[in-house]
């Protein structure tokens, strides 16, 4: 009788894949419910310039408002570095360049928002896959002609 063991879910290169796929969802603007299968379902804390979410409940109110503010989003992943990694979770270094136009009415024209956010991400496995439980807006460097968040 022979026994096969899964790959390991947590490695350096998953982990990679699974930053890059969040981005392009959040790009996207996808659907709240496809988002937030990138999520721990428990201990969710979210820590982003405008305050903190907490669940998948908080969740949900900041991803309504962002993509109601927001629209041509590009995040490009810079680095990913996972710090510490343990059986079922990583600490994860991520830099993202993110830029996006914004218009606040009744301004005339929109706004170009440009920076490099710098982040630590608590990524786990949970039934299987990668999940983010705690993601950390550490800072953010305005890129040269960027408006003001």
């Amino acid at each position: 009788m022979s026994t096969t063991q899964a790959a390991p879910v947590l490695t350096e290169e998953a982990v990679r894949q699974f930053v890059t796929r969040w981005y392009e969802a959040l790009d996207r603007h996808d659907p709240v419910d496809e988002v937030e299968r990138f999520l721990a379902s428990e201990g969710l804390v979210m820590h982003f310039p405008e305050g903190t979410s907490e669940g998948l409940d908080g969740f949900r109110s900041w991803y309504d408002a962002v993509t109601h503010r927001f629209f041509d989003e590009t995040h490009t992943v810079a680095s990913v570095d996972t710090v510490t990694t343990g059986p079922d979770s990583a600490e994860v270094k991520v830099v993202v360049n993110w830029q996006t136009s914004v218009w606040t009415p009744p301004a005339a024209r929109s706004q170009w928002l440009g920076f490099d956010a710098y982040q630590t991400w608590t990524v786990v496995v949970e039934n299987g896959t990668l999940r983010i439980r705690t993601y950390t807006v550490d800072g953010l460097k305005a890129m040269p002609g960027s408006a003001e968040l």
